[in-house]
């Protein structure tokens, strides 16, 4: 398995030389990374050379590195069901740097586009509706970025005197408690419902040894 992907990486890299700039198999998969600007003339070919026929798009999805200068890598996973094999398209972008889109190729990368849009803030320059898909009207930041506080910016709520959705600061909802981790059966000092029966029976047992 992993020769002919190799074989297919090889292929890709010589039909693409200019746009393909590594290729590699791990755990029996082939990924392939490329130059952003090319990745519409790369998925085209993939889709449409004989050899490939990578016509099925499975997803589109972003990684974040923040500690890299191009901190996302946008990742493209396609099925070809002509020759049962998959491929792992990737691409590198920042924040500011916008990707071509791909809906002209694959349909179906419209809401995969808005999302990683939406949860990384990667721009998709061509995008027919590039707006928020996943989280709310006038959510800011991008939830799935590394940096992005684990509480959020601000929580919505139903306010019943003002009779509509209103936004606030977050606020924790309890100071931090401290725990001490001893067990409920060592702290406890009032007696347990039974324990009685259990003393009684130490007395007998006293009573009869003497």
């Amino acid at each position: 398995m992993d020769l002919a992907l190799n074989d297919l990486g090889e292929l890709i890299a010589t039909a693409l030389p200019n746009e393909v700039t590594a290729t590699g198999v791990a755990n029996g998969e082939l990924a392939v990374s490329v130059r952003s600007e090319t990745i519409v003339k790369v998925l085209t070919f993939l889709r449409d050379d004989v050899n490939c026929q990578f016509k099925v798009l499975m997803d589109v999805c972003g990684v974040d590195y923040p500690d890299r200068e191009e901190r996302f890598d946008v990742v493209y996973n396609l099925l070809s069901m002509t020759h049962n094999q998959r491929v792992r398209v990737k691409i590198r972008t920042d924040e500011k740097k916008p990707v071509p889109s791909v809906v002209s190729v694959f349909s179906s990368a419209n809401w995969w586009e808005r999302e990683a849009w939406d949860l990384f803030g990667i721009y998709f320059s061509g995008h027919p509706d590039l707006r928020r898909i996943m989280t709310d009207y006038g959510f800011e930041g991008h939830p799935l970025r590394k940096d992005f506080p684990l509480t959020g910016y601000v929580e919505i709520r139903y306010d019943d005197e003002q009779k509509r959705v209103v936004y606030e600061p977050v606020k924790m909802a309890q100071d931090f408690r401290s725990f001490d981790f001893i067990s409920p059966w060592e702290a406890m000092d009032a007696p347990l419902p039974g324990d009685e029966k259990a003393e009684q029976a130490d007395d007998a047992a006293g009573e009869g040894e003497g």
